[in-house]
């Protein structure tokens, strides 16, 4: 069994545990329609280091950016990539929980959206 074989199983099986890389990038290419190959291309690795940085534990806490320069600097990935990734899950995790109203049934959180370009300016 080479390297890749083995790796390639390892980070499929590690998906299942939310406090992986491997579940945070799966999550992305689920919500952003990506391949592997895609994915991989938009961190500056081949899918073999993908592999590999799926099998990390997903930085987060006060030590987040210790713990992901440390990632990025051991699998010499971009960092701002892998930065972008994990906070776009967790920012759309938090988006879709779902929150207790005043008569304490459950409510997915609701957003405003903004429809207007940068710079233009709005009427009153």
């Amino acid at each position: 069994m080479s390297n890749p074989d083995w790796l390639e199983r390892a980070a499929l099986r590690a998906q299942r545990a939310s406090w992986t890389l491997a579940y945070t990038l799966e999550r992305y290419r689920q919500l952003e329609d990506r391949t592997e190959a895609e994915l991989a291309r938009d961190l500056g690795c081949t899918r073999e280091v993908l592999y590999w940085l799926c099998l990390c534990r997903k930085p987060e806490g006060p030590d987040f950016d210790t713990q992901v320069t440390a990632i990025t600097e051991r699998h010499e990935v971009d960092l701002r990539a892998l930065v972008d990734v994990i906070r776009h899950v967790e920012i759309v995790d938090a988006l879709s929980e779902r929150v207790a109203d005043s008569n304490g049934e459950e409510r997915p959180i609701q957003m405003a959206a903004r429809d207007r370009v940068p710079g233009e300016k709005t009427s009153p």
